[in-house]
């Protein structure tokens, strides 16, 4: 599948041999493209190259000072970038490969280009489990930021499809291995000065990362450390009521367990269920003939909990 504008042809590849190989082609002459990953659809370049990590923040028309992630092949590439205490270490050792991104002092000398950390003494970095991204880290051989690929602030994507929705014609090829499995981005965990604090929730829960430390996670501060802490993220082009147990005129209603909608993020009120359906749910919703999107109430725990984070974001006028 290809579609294109004036400048750029974007070609969809299912995922294997042949499209990790032009994938990193692309890479390697300072491109950018959409992989998936275990999470969400990714957009990858060079993490050491500027003018590739540039390209990244044209595409998406992401804001400068929102830093990107940085994914690597395993926890020996991470301590290469990043400086581990012993709580990032034991979060490693559980919680990789997976959606877990540690937000780390960064090395003296790391290499990585300063667009990504966003001039930021930190760096968010993060051992992906999905084939795909793992096979184009070992093509490439070098870290690749890739936040998410969509347009900045837009719904994030879960498929090859909505990438192209949201980056046709920016970018040059999208890596298809069909939907991802977890549907939301990771959690971020800051270990910084002996503190260990959530910056944004995700598949892996506050709670469980306590429960491993022993010690009490505190949470995200006012200023900008990571990415997902814009107020208006993850945002829809329509209007969107929350915690909605009925529909009013003119909108599409997301249901969630009793709450029948046009769409549902889980008849049977399942919050794993609901996460991997999220993205997807709100770009159906987007495209539908109905001017404003509501969504049913999502119990506020656990998983739930970050589900209400993109849902209150997603809620937050641009």
């Amino acid at each position: 599948m290809t579609a294109s504008n004036a400048s750029i042809t974007t070609v969809s590849l299912p995922y294997g041999t042949a499209g990790i190989a032009a994938a990193a082609a692309v890479i390697a002459d300072g491109g950018c493209v959409a992989v998936p990953t275990e999470t969400v659809y990714g957009l990858a370049a060079d993490a050491t190259d500027s003018r590739a990590v540039a390209g990244i923040y044209a595409a998406k028309g992401r804001p400068g000072f929102n830093p990107l992630i940085v994914h690597v092949p395993d926890r020996a590439a991470a301590g290469a970038l990043a400086v581990f205490d012993a709580a990032a270490e034991a979060l490693a050792g559980a919680f990789w490969p997976g959606p877990l991104t540690l937000v780390l002092p960064m090395r003296e000398g790391a290499g990585i280009a300063s667009l990504v950390t966003a001039g930021l003494p930190t760096i968010a970095i993060r051992v992906p489990a999905h084939d795909a991204m793992q096979a184009l880290l070992a093509a490439t051989g070098r870290p690749l930021a890739a936040p998410s690929a969509n347009a900045s602030g837009s719904i994030s994507p879960t498929r090859a499809d909505h990438v192209l929705r949201s980056l046709d014609g920016r970018i040059p090829m999208v890596i298809d291995a069909g939907p991802t499995a977890r549907g939301i981005e990771s959690t971020i965990i800051a270990c910084i000065d002996g503190q260990v604090r959530e910056l944004r929730p995700g598949p892996i829960p506050r709670a469980a990362v306590a429960e491993l430390l022993g010690v009490a996670v505190g949470g995200a501060g006012p200023g900008i450390e990571a990415p997902g802490q814009l107020v208006s993220h993850y945002a829809p082009s329509k209007p969107v009521r929350l915690n909605a147990t009925d529909r009013q005129a003119g909108e599409w209603l997301i249901g969630f367990g009793p709450v029948q909608g046009d769409d549902t993020l889980s008849a049977q009120g399942d919050v794993v269920e609901a996460a991997a359906r999220l993205f997807d749910a709100l770009h159906v919703a987007d495209a539908a003939d109905a001017v404003r999107i509501a969504v049913a109430p999502v119990p506020d725990h656990g998983l739930g909990a970050a589900i209400n984070d993109r849902l209150r974001r997603a809620a937050v006028p641009a």
